[in-house]
């Protein structure tokens, strides 16, 4: 376990009202002593936990900035130990300037993520935890801030802490009965063994059920914008991102490769990707830009296909419909605010995704694209606060092996083995779910979950 002490900037490089130095450690009071003035003449030792003071940052004589200290002292910190957070004003080279004072005079420059490895290290946290802290600073929208939050707070560590009592009374009760068969029975246990492993296996099955939903709401749908030329495309993506982004004109195939971008749309995190119009055509560039677009939509979680309600359907309106018949589609029927040539109704008798009449133009229609994405993707609940939700694939890895234990233990049931063959499955299900919550894990593993973190933090 590491016991020296480590310094970082834990706010971003860049010019702003104020920064923050953190300095965590065995030796963060000392180090904090060397290089703060405080106002009243004490030094920190002397102050009480939990406290802010007011000072001056000195190296030797030189004053480098007028700050606000705040003293913790451990066990109740975010790492365990003594930390010292220094509030500077917000320059880059001030800041940088007092981390590089604090390195002088003791502390090493803190590796990314090692803040939060020693929290983990030092009990404050389990793995999991610390990994919700990571997706936390990286969500980019509502749904995954508020996952994150509920991991963060133990709503997955809670689960899987129940499930492995459950699982190591079990453990216990067999290896108590190999131990001494004359005063416990083992008469009736596998059939009410049979009956907990079930329940069991459902309820890690309905963890790892959540893993498409989660990744969709930590990463994005991954959304691709077919249609014919000139049906709008480009016009709905400047729409949805509220600037000009694509380049629109009434020229048909001014769209010759995919654009991408992240919209945000009532919290639902769309990676969407404008694409070339589908048509036959000759030109060789336009050619690449249509196999590019078919490629995208190949891949995608969701495609919106973008109808032009002024114009009669053509060949490659009837392609698209034919290539979205079994994939996760909406169709909008665009220029709604035009004399239209066909109708919804008529279009929803093609196809059988849902049809909105829509109007790039003056916006009609967005409030039932965003409905039914909701529909679509989170069964209508856009914020399932009770609910695990299995982000991570180190996580899925985990549950989807313990449960494979536990099929394992149901198997032997089956066969009528011996008892001593579900203790040893069951052993295996609870050490697969305790490395998810950090327990037993190799020191290259928790190196790797760490190096991915920003630096101070």
């Amino acid at each position: 376990m590491e016991t020296d002490t480590i310094a970082a900037i834990a706010t971003g490089l860049s010019n702003s009202a104020i920064s923050i130095v953190r300095i965590s450690g065995r030796d963060s009071i000392k180090i904090a002593d060397s290089i703060v003035f405080l106002g009243d003449g004490k030094s920190l030792d002397q102050c009480k936990t939990h406290t802010v003071h007011h000072g001056w940052i000195c190296d030797g004589k030189e004053i480098i900035d007028e700050v606000l200290i705040v003293f913790m002292k451990a066990p109740h910190t975010y790492t365990g130990e003594d930390t010292i957070e220094i509030n500077c004003h917000g320059g880059s080279f001030v800041t940088a300037r007092i981390l590089e004072t604090a390195v002088k005079y003791g502390a090493r420059p803190a590796q990314p993520g090692e803040f939060t490895k020693r929290a983990f290290l030092n009990g404050k946290m389990d793995l999991s935890q610390a990994e919700a802290v990571g997706d936390l600073i990286s969500s980019k929208n509502e749904l995954a801030l508020k996952n994150s939050i509920r991991q963060l707070k133990g709503s997955l560590k809670g689960s899987i802490i129940k499930i492995r009592e459950e699982i190591l009374y079990e453990i216990a009760f067999i290896e108590s009965a190999l131990d001494d068969p004359e005063h416990i029975s083992l008469e009736g246990y596998p059939e009410r063994l049979d009956a907990i492993v079930k329940r069991l296996c459902a309820c890690l099955e309905k963890m790892i059920d959540t893993f498409h939903e989660g990744k969709l709401v930590k990463e994005g749908i991954q959304t691709v914008i077919l249609g014919r030329p000139n049906a709008g495309k480009s016009s709905l993506m400047n729409m949805l991102l509220g600037e000009e982004r694509a380049i629109v004109t009434d020229i048909e195939g001014t769209t010759r490769d995919t654009l991408e971008a992240q919209i945000n749309l009532r919290g639902i995190l769309l990676n969407i990707v404008d694409t070339a119009g589908i048509r036959k055509t000759e030109d060789f560039v336009e050619k690449i830009g249509v196999s590019r677009a078919m490629k995208s939509a190949e891949q995608a979680d969701l495609i919106i296909y973008v109808a032009d309600s002024s114009r009669e359907p053509d060949a490659g309106d009837e392609e698209i419909l034919s290539f979205i018949k079994d994939k996760q589609a909406v169709v909008l029927l665009n220029k709604s605010d035009l004399r239209p040539v066909y109708t919804e109704e008529e279009l929803r008798q093609k196809t059988s995704h849902p049809v909105i009449s829509f109007s790039v133009k003056d916006g009609t229609g967005i409030d039932r694209l965003e409905t039914e994405l909701e529909s679509m993707f989170f069964l209508g609940k856009i914020q399932p606060d009770q609910e695990v939700l299995i982000t991570n694939i180190r996580h899925k890895k985990e549950l989807k092996e313990a449960l494979a234990s536990l099929h394992r233990v149901k198997k032997s049931i089956a066969d009528h083995m011996p008892e001593d063959f579900y203790s040893i499955d069951l052993t295996d299900a609870y050490e697969h779910l305790g490395f998810i919550l950090g327990e037993s894990i190799g020191e290259d593993l928790v190196n790797e979950i760490f190096s991915k973190f920003c630096m101070g933090k």
